[in-house]
């Protein structure tokens, strides 16, 4: 992949994005550029997989899909993976999720994305239409919920360590930080 990178020149376009194939690095389409990120650390992982078997029963119960890492495409050319995003049921095998069928997504920030997760794709999934923003702030040890409002997310619940976040929407699910984030 890295030649196919380094020797492109000009803007991205999503078939040439999706040409790149699977990587061992995250690679988002933001607008015809590429942000590349290095794999996730232990400690992201480890938290992604707790919450991830959290929700997937949760899923699972009212018919919804529980996905890791994918592929969603907000808008043509505009391509983020998100940790984790509760759909309606899929086709497993598309190379990406279409956001009208994405019900809850979830970033869990690391210090070097922090940004990122929550002003850059904040905008961009509300403006997508999804409904539901969890934010999983490992440095804080705390998650918050937003729900979309027009065009912008609001806070909707949070908790910190010693805390439950109770979702009641797309899935019923209790959450208590100090079970995800060591």
């Amino acid at each position: 992949m890295t030649v196919a990178v380094f020797d492109h020149e000009g803007p991205w376009t999503e078939e040439e994005y999706l040409s790149l194939g699977e990587t061992s690095q995250r690679v988002e389409l933001f607008d015809g550029s590429l942000h590349v990120t290095p794999a996730p650390t232990p400690r992201h992982q480890r938290t992604s997989r707790k919450l991830g078997n959290i929700l997937e029963a949760a899923a699972e119960a009212v018919g919804l899909e529980l996905l890791e890492a994918v592929n969603v495409r907000l808008r043509p050319g505009r391509i983020p993976i998100p940790d984790l995003v509760i759909t309606s049921p899929v086709n497993l095998d598309d190379p990406y999720v279409e956001a009208t069928s994405v019900r809850l997504i979830c970033e869990i920030v690391s210090p070097g994305n922090a940004s990122t997760d929550k002003v850059l794709k904040m905008h961009y999934y509300a403006a997508a239409g999804i409904d539901w923003y969890l934010l999983v702030d490992q440095a804080a040890g705390a998650l918050r919920l937003h729900r979309r409002r027009g065009r912008h997310y609001v806070e909707h619940s949070a908790a910190k360590r010693g805390e439950t976040l109770e979702l009641t929407e797309p899935v019923r699910a209790t959450i208590r930080p100090e079970e995800l984030l060591p």
